[in-house]
């Protein structure tokens, strides 16, 4: 399994939004390109950055700064970046990855327009497009695909969700439980699990709450292929030696 650090943008600023709420941010005053310095020298070979304004909005359009600084992130070359944030058409996805990021990350559309993303897997490759899904739990347990930049709650499952796309080539799914984002709690073991047993073609990225390597060993365990980390790697939660088994350049 794969430790990708995340860097989360709002307003050009490194945040942590706890559980999704916008109004629950935590800002860290750390520059980006520090950051990406930071985590090549630990060894990692992926950068995960959101644009929270893109995803907050509905497009990248309205978050010049956050873009910008996304371009510079791309423009050294030392990382791989995934990317996302109100990529919510083909002009966006297609104007981040001929921006220089490796992957673009589709969250919302790939439930409001399902026909559209399933177009864009086949013009952009499976390996240039991963599917976010942000989920909460109901009252039975099942996962509930929330959209919009964690706003808006919908009745879809995320195994309809993904299934939508099983026939599509899919093989990146990055998957959030929106409970425990920014929480610590520990990372919902149990979902992605499942989530591999169902679709064991798909490479399956665990986010939130993870808060030490024990939580790293379990997801591995569990198959997941990668591990999203933010606020733990942050706040220096766990040392760097625990980090070492998940960075392929350490």
């Amino acid at each position: 399994m794969r430790l990708i650090p995340a860097i989360d943008l709002l307003g050009g600023r490194c945040v942590r939004l706890l559980q999704g709420d916008f109004g629950a941010e935590t800002r860290y005053a750390v520059d980006p390109q520090d950051l990406l310095t930071r985590y090549r020298d630990f060894g990692a070979d992926w950068l995960h950055v959101v644009d929270l304004d893109g995803a907050r909005n509905g497009s990248p359009d309205g978050s010049a700064g956050n873009r910008a600084i996304i371009a510079s992130l791309v423009a050294r070359g030392a990382l791989k970046l995934q990317t996302g944030g109100g990529l919510r058409d083909a002009e966006a996805v297609a104007g981040v990855l001929t921006a220089g990021a490796s992957r673009a990350i589709v969250g919302s559309a790939a439930v409001t327009d399902p026909a559209a993303v399933r177009a864009w897997l086949g013009h952009f490759g499976a390996q240039r497009l991963a599917l976010a899904f942000d989920v909460r739990l109901d009252e039975s347990g099942a996962p509930r695909v929330a959209t919009h930049g964690w706003q808006e709650q919908s009745p879809v499952s995320l195994w309809d969700a993904v299934g939508a796309f099983a026939a599509e080539g899919l093989k990146h799914v990055l998957c959030t439980d929106v409970s425990r984002d920014g929480a610590l709690t520990g990372p919902n073991v149990a979902l992605y699990r499942e989530a591999v047993r169902r679709f064991p073609q798909i490479e399956w990225q665990a986010s939130g709450g993870i808060r030490d390597a024990a939580d790293l060993h379990a997801l591995a365990d569990a198959g997941a292929a990668g591990a999203i980390s933010g606020k733990a790697l942050l706040e220096d939660l766990i040392p760097v030696e625990d980090l070492k088994p998940f960075l392929p350049n350490a």
